[in-house]
């Protein structure tokens, strides 16, 4: 896929409620199905991504629209693009913790330096910018659910610090940004979320549990199985930030399904959803992995008037779907036992 960098016009605003709109992170799974959704209701996109661990291929589909530019660059160097922009989301960061893990000083810089970068452009263009902030900022919550006011229990010096910390430093800019040089600035902490267009190997729960199922593997279970999490689908999630981004709320708002599931209940769904009664097998659990995680979505329902309307067992059909044909597994079927 070539590289489309401050193509000469674009982003003049010519059809009424049109907007530019520049993504970070972009090609990731996220950030693709947010891209998707904009140019369908008619805005103009720019995307940026590293492809570190975004994926050419998430964007393939939008690569030859007229209103669809995509620039590849790390955001810990300064963007230049020309002409108008009206709003910057930034969902620049990888959010596995494999992934995240890997090269834990960048991911820091990333939500950091990066942010610093958006801010930047967002104060040159007068964009409306928004934050792709974490449940992570959390920790291991000692209260649930967690309410936007709850300021977490996090280890600094543990292997997730370099994303708990780095978000909890992007919110401070943000909001310091739009306290102290009136940039319209908004923070969203995302919940779990899956579907179409996961990596297969980015290590997060869902994806985890699909693949080792359809491929007749063991499920692997970290600790006892009985830590919880919260799955919100995807389209449920780019809802909750296009109105955020429309809102006037400044204060950080939860985005999540507030329905909670332990590990071991997750993977009994998939082995009942894939028909592959694989083992459960049982690894010892990372430090510093949250115990429980669920959202208040209080302030969302409120501000927002959001909630998600996916359920997890209607999400995991079509995510299902999309990973056997993404591996080439056989779709799920009857009940297979493997031994």
């Amino acid at each position: 896929m070539r590289d489309f960098l401050d193509t000469p016009g674009h982003g003049k605003r010519g059809l009424p409620g049109q907007k530019v709109v520049v993504i970070a992170g972009g090609a990731g799974f996220v950030g693709s199905a947010l891209c998707a959704r904009l140019i369908s209701s008619g805005q103009s996109v720019i995307c940026v991504d590293n492809l570190v661990t975004g994926s050419a291929d998430n964007i393939a589909s939008l690569a030859k629209h007229p209103r669809f530019r995509f620039i590849r660059q790390d955001i810990i160097s300064p963007l230049a693009i020309s002409g108008p922009v009206d709003e910057i989301y930034n969902l620049a960061c990888p959010a596995s913790p494999p992934r995240y893990q890997a090269n834990p000083i960048h991911t820091f810089r990333t939500s950091i330096e990066g942010s610093l970068n958006l801010l930047t452009l967002a104060e040159r263009k007068g964009a409306r910018i928004l934050l792709a902030s974490t449940s992570e900022i959390y920790g291991d919550p000692e209260i649930s659910p967690q309410p936007e006011s709850y300021r977490g229990c996090v280890n600094t010096v543990g292997p997730r610090a370099c994303y708990d910390e780095g978000k909890r430093a992007a919110e401070t800019l943000f909001w310091e940004y739009g306290a102290h040089r009136g940039l319209e600035t908004r923070i969203a902490r995302i919940f779990n979320t899956y579907g179409p267009q996961m990596d297969p190997e980015d290590g997060r729960v869902v994806s985890n549990f699909i693949v080792q199922s359809l491929r007749g593997q063991p499920l692997t279970v970290y600790g006892d199985g009985s830590q919880t999490r919260s799955f919100c689908y995807v389209d449920d999630l780019v809802e909750g930030l296009i109105r955020l981004m429309a809102s006037d709320e400044k204060m950080p708002v939860n985005l999540g399904n507030p329905g909670e599931f332990t590990m071991l209940q997750l993977a009994e769904l998939v082995q009942s959803k894939t028909g592959r009664r694989t083992p459960i097998t049982f690894q010892p659990l990372p430090q510093d992995d949250p115990r429980q995680r669920r959202p208040d979505i209080t302030r969302a329902r409120d501000v927002l008037g959001w909630a998600p309307t996916v359920p997890l067992d209607r999400g995991l059909d079509k995510t299902i779907a999309w990973f056997a044909q993404r591996i080439g597994a056989p779709m799920p079927g009857k009940p297979v036992l493997v031994s």
